[in-house]
């Protein structure tokens, strides 16, 4: 009877531990936090914390505002900081799990059967060996904002009032010249402050018909000095010195000050995708009916694409399973995980009603999932809550739905690459007499220096 009673207990405990273990205390540092000027973002979030915590009362949520900046990401990871959860660009997961700074997450998705719904082409640049690192927030592709306060000012409307926008590159020139010479501000926003600069450039770049990275015989190769960059670099001189038409300093310009840029009415033309609409609107004050995004101009030649990339969810190496998968449910909540429950449908509209309340343009967001019942639900919460004239974006969303004009960021050391280009572009928008070829061979070889060491060593 002694030994019957102790087998019983033990097996009490065995069947109990599983709900121990479930209600053990766990706590969710969420690092992409509002930062504190977005007052209602901070609100919509305090709403979906308390909901969570009422759901989940042994999860502990921790706000944690983080920016991701790859100078300070490593000594945060190194020092066991990072939050739980955080966001970082599509150039940097391969970079991130190579040094063991992220936690391999596939296990989780397969348990909230995630794993298959995601966008084949985003799920690659989540993986490495078949194993999944991240999910999406959001993608995006690029396009062109436009003023059109100034465009009115400028004479470049349609009767009915949609913008007469530059086609070509070189019209974007000839465009940028009538606005500046008939409103005194800059007819486009030229970036070359940090690594966006060399971003923003790639775009340009291959619309000249440029690779900036290729491949032969199994390893990898700069080409920042082919006849295509150095080409679309001189058009970026001309810009400046022979138009006349960028901003007072591009080298004073980054991803923020362009969208201010646009907003205020320094610049006419600015590249941006349609994922920061609310930068110049919620951030900068810009009307609704002022903003119109058109597609990127096509170059000499006729290449006409659309950099692509986005923006993941990453998990500290440090998380536990547990805190993970709270991780997990709190973007169910937030309406961003490919699921339709009464939970995420009252996450989407809750961020659809806060676009409305702080004047964001409510228009159709990237598929970064594939999960069908969640992208209808997200297209009937859209319409339903929509607050522009869609006449201002349908040639840019109809553009990027064409074969072959979408195009991911070149793949290895990217922001390496853009920071090489972007010392190009300074000297260029500084020094009236800046050898193109000189100072793009420079930055070829530095490229390669890197590809070399980093890349090609490993194959």
């Amino acid at each position: 009877m002694k030994k019957f009673l102790i087998f019983f207990l033990l097996l009490l405990l065995i069947f109990n531990g599983s709900e121990i273990f479930a209600q053990k205390k766990i706590v969710l540092k969420l690092g992409m936090w509002p930062e504190p000027t977005l007052k209602s973002d901070i609100e919509m979030f305090e709403k979906w914390k308390k909901e969570f915590e009422k759901k989940y009362p042994n999860v502990q949520v921790v706000p944690a505002t983080y920016k991701y900046s790859p100078d300070t990401f490593v000594p945060l990871a190194e020092s066991g900081n990072l939050p739980t959860i955080f966001e970082t660009w599509f150039t940097e997961p391969q970079k991130l799990i190579a040094g063991g700074f992220v936690k391999d997450i596939t296990n989780e998705l397969k348990k909230k059967g995630w794993d298959s719904l995601m966008n084949p082409s985003v799920k690659q640049i989540l993986s490495k060996n078949n194993r999944i690192y991240g999910v999406p927030r959001d993608a995006y592709a690029l396009g062109m904002y436009l003023n059109l306060e100034l465009f009115e000012k400028a004479g470049l409307m349609n009767p009915d009032g949609t913008p007469k926008y530059p086609k070509t590159w070189d019209e974007l020139a000839k465009f940028a010249k009538i606005i500046k010479d008939k409103t005194g501000s800059a007819g486009f926003c030229l970036l070359a402050k940090d690594n966006a600069g060399g971003w923003h450039f790639t775009q340009i770049a291959w619309n000249f018909g440029a690779k900036l990275e290729i491949q032969k015989d199994g390893k990898w190769y700069a080409n920042l000095n082919s006849p295509e960059v150095v080409a679309a670099m001189n058009f970026v001189k001309d810009l400046k010195w022979k138009y006349n038409v960028l901003t007072d300093d591009p080298t004073s310009e980054d991803w923020g000050s362009g969208f201010e840029a646009i907003a205020t009415g320094r610049a006419a033309m600015y590249l941006g995708a349609q994922d920061a609409v609310n930068q110049p609107t919620q951030v900068y004050g810009m009307p609704l009916d002022k903003l119109a995004i058109v597609p990127v101009p096509a170059g000499p030649k006729g290449h006409q694409y659309s950099l692509m990339g986005g923006t993941p969810y990453m998990f500290s190496a440090k998380a536990t399973s547990d805190e993970i998968m709270a991780a997990l449910n709190f973007l169910e909540i937030m309406g961003k995980a490919p699921v339709v429950t009464p939970e995420s449908l009252a996450g989407m509209k809750a961020d659809a009603e806060n676009r409305v309340k702080n004047g964001v343009p409510v228009i159709p967001s990237f598929p970064a999932w594939i999960a069908k019942d969640w992208l209808k639900a997200q297209e009937e919460i859209t319409k339903q809550y929509r607050n522009v004239d869609m006449r201002l974006y349908n040639d840019y969303y109809n553009w990027i739905k064409k074969p072959n004009v979408l195009r991911p960021e070149e793949p290895y050391l990217t922001q390496d690459m853009y920071a090489e280009l972007t010392k190009v572009l300074q000297a260029v928008v500084t020094d009236k007499n800046a050898d193109v070829k000189k100072l793009l061979d420079v930055a070829n070889s530095n490229l390669q220096k890197m590809l070399d060491m980093y890349v090609n060593k490993k194959k």
